[in-house]
């Protein structure tokens, strides 16, 4: 019989943990030698324990393969798992924000009228109720555009008749001062004494009425 499949989580004994830690180091450490002297690749190994010891094997020297991996291009296999990596950590997230904007444009298309086969009667009903609502906010949102752009109108209106009100005013006070002006100038008189001209006629009248009566 095979062994059972061990789930990988930290383990909670300490003494096990350190023994696990020094037997999968171990067998790392010589899976590591193996591949360098199989393959002739160049490999190095670095562990730290929990305890921050460190632990190292390299197939040359380890400076040389520290050096070569800072000047490895940023292209390499190393760059390229640790991207897949990334990827699948944040695979479940984008795949549900992938299923939310799925629903979002599902959702639109029903508001559109479109793709309703799968909608049984009550969900038919709800849709209805949701078509509804939206409609009576468009309604009252549009009455209130409207009354604000009225009013503003209105204003712009009564503004308006002020300023005409205002221009016939002083249009109607500049005629009368012409008409006087120009009355003046037919007489010949100043514009200035065109106020006393009916005091010397009413005095001359007095004067003619009191010599009629003494020739009586």
């Amino acid at each position: 019989m095979g062994r059972g499949k061990i789930e990988i989580k930290m383990i909670e004994n300490t003494n096990s943990r350190q023994v696990t830690f020094s037997k999968r180091r171990q067998g790392l450490m010589k899976k590591a030698k193996e591949l360098a002297i199989l393959c002739d690749a160049e490999v190095g190994v670095l562990v730290f324990s929990n305890t921050g010891k460190l632990y190292e094997f390299a197939s040359s020297s380890m400076e040389n393969i520290l050096s070569r991996y800072n000047k490895a291009p940023e292209s390499s296999e190393l760059t390229t798992i640790e991207n897949v990596a990334a990827e699948h950590e944040w695979q479940p997230e984008v795949n549900e924000l992938r299923a939310e904007v799925a629903l979002l444009r599902q959702m639109q298309s029903r508001l559109m009228g479109k793709e309703l086969d799968g909608l049984n009667f009550k969900d038919l009903q709800q849709l209805e109720h949701q078509l509804t609502e939206g409609i009576l906010a468009v309604k009252d949102k549009k009455e209130e555009k409207v009354s604000l752009e009225n009013e503003a109108l209105r204003e712009q209106i009564e503004e308006l008749r002020r300023s005409s009100r205002h221009c016939e005013e002083r249009a109607l006070a500049l005629d009368n001062s012409v008409c006087d002006s120009d009355t003046c100038l037919r007489l010949g008189l100043p514009v200035d004494t065109s106020q006393n001209m009916i005091i010397p006629k009413m005095e001359s009248t007095s004067n003619d009425a009191q010599n009629t009566m003494v020739l009586e």
